[in-house]
């Protein structure tokens, strides 16, 4: 029986609105992990989305699937897979349906628009509580009304704790707003011994049988916002400062869709950057096992993400609870998880006068991280988001840290990742499922006891512009 455990009958109900928690996105891995970890505590009705969802329409009794997992026979979840995020008619049907205590939404809130104008038919009858994944700098006031329809508001990262503050002001002390950062499963992502017969026949079917002095891996979307063109350059200027014998002993592994139609068609890309150059560049297209996914990075020697904009970077996670060292750019919840020093000795914690660390105020780190400080921050915009940083770090600055990571021995370099491991497993930083989901069940009982149903509806008038901006800097 797992600790505090609670009958099937006697648990609140959430309506879990996010990816399909069956696929394989980073949104769905977290959706998962935290079903499974407190479907002892909880009941789950589960709104999945995905693009042209195949299922959509249709309802999965996931008990059984839940139940293996989980350790808990008794476990209550169920999926209505949906296009897209759903809509305020799916939403009402299932609510009718389950008659779930709480609203739990996770993702971008530019996708539940709908649903926070909505919040005061909801809350009435349950909260809406927002697990944040994406925020960064400038503080977005536009989001202001969505963070002011829930009741609780988690952020994945420090920055994003410290902008859902500053954006709600004075609402917030009326609100559950707390850090929960990213888990994972540490039964998949470990190190995983050399002698490992799984591991051994993995790394020989990805390399084919060829031996390598040094390799390098990105994972993540072949999006324009990861950076993937400013890696390959920054691996090509390496590479060629590199003796050809040593050069050919060096890869470069990037996990993700050889082409996509938001990033770039990566074989013309290496086609012509790599057609001279001794390197391999291997693109990995191909889905995996999360089994497998912790075969590649125990595969690797290093791990490397350089997005303009990141909300958290679960490849960094995965690189950190694997044991192996990784090359950041210092924007978003990247951040976190290199473990910035303050001017006190401590975790750096965002604050209004330094709400974000990609300036390089400060220096120290955990030794594990490689970091990459933006040499160019811009303020770009669209419709749903006016205003936003890009925090852009040059290729020169990436090659560096690559070749410092590189000049380590084998030896040095698993000391480090492993530093960064034992950090990661801790009670300071806690990116594992278990830590993640007691957070998660912390804060949720905390916002069961205080939670008091909204009344009545309340008018809205327009206020001058001056009063909606937050006396915050500009220029960090």
């Amino acid at each position: 029986m797992k600790e505090g455990y609670i009958p099937r009958d006697e648990r609140k109900k959430i309506l879990l609105i996010a990816d399909d928690i069956r696929v394989q996105s980073g949104v769905a891995q977290i959706a998962r992990e935290f079903v499974i970890h407190s479907c002892h505590r909880y009941n789950f009705a589960c709104i999945g989305g995905a693009v042209n969802h195949p299922d959509k329409g249709k309802r999965f009794d996931m008990n059984q699937a839940m139940a293996e997992p989980s350790k808990v026979e008794d476990a209550y979840t169920m999926l209505y897979p949906t296009d897209g995020y759903g809509n305020i008619e799916i939403i009402r049907s299932i609510i009718d349906l389950e008659s779930p205590d709480a609203i739990f939404i996770i993702t971008d809130p530019r996708y539940y628009t709908w649903l926070f104008q909505s919040e005061n038919e909801f809350r009435k009858k349950m909260p809406i509580v927002y697990l944040n994944i994406w925020d960064d700098v400038p503080a977005p006031v536009y989001n202001k009304e969505f963070y002011e329809s829930c009741d609780a508001l988690f952020g994945i990262s420090k920055q994003t704790v410290n902008i859902n503050k500053m954006v709600l002001g004075d609402k917030a002390k009326n609100k559950v707003i707390e850090y929960v950062p990213h888990g994972l499963n540490t039964d998949f992502f470990k190190p995983i011994e050399e002698s490992d017969e799984n591991l051994k026949n993995f790394k020989q079917t990805l390399f084919k049988n060829k031996e390598y002095d040094f390799v390098l891996l990105f994972n993540s979307r072949n999006i324009r916002r990861k950076s993937i063109l400013d890696t390959l350059l920054a691996w090509k200027v390496f590479t060629d400062q590199l003796p050809e014998s040593k050069a050919k002993k060096a890869a470069l592994i990037l996990k993700t869709d050889p082409v996509d139609n938001n990033g770039t068609d990566l074989p013309r890309v290496i086609e012509y950057f790599f057609s001279d150059n001794p390197s391999d560049v291997l693109v990995l297209g191909t889905k995996l096992s999360t089994q497998d996914m912790s075969h590649l990075y125990n595969c690797v020697d290093g791990v490397i993400l350089l997005s303009s904009n990141e909300g958290w970077g679960l490849a960094l996670t995965e690189s950190l609870l694997t044991g192996t060292p990784f090359i950041a750019n210092v924007t978003g919840g990247m951040q976190d998880q290199m473990r910035f020093v303050d001017k006190n000795g401590d975790w750096y914690t965002p604050s209004s006068d330094i709400p974000s660390n990609h300036r390089g105020t400060y220096k120290n780190h955990g030794k594990w991280a490689f970091p990459v400080y933006p040499s160019n921050i811009s303020l770009q915009g669209s419709v749903p988001t006016p205003y936003i940083f890009d925090d852009r770090c040059s290729w020169e600055d990436a090659a560096e840290q690559i070749k410092n990571l590189y000049s380590l021995t084998p030896a040095e370099r698993k000391e480090r990742g492993l530093a960064g491991m034992e950090w990661a497993l801790g009670d300071e930083a806690g990116f594992t499922s278990e830590k993640m989901t007691n957070r998660l069940i912390s804060y949720l009982d905390k916002l069961f006891e205080t939670w008091e149903p909204r009344s009545k509806y309340e008018f809205f008038k327009d206020t001058d512009l001056e009063k909606q901006v937050l006396p915050h800097k500009l220029i960090y």
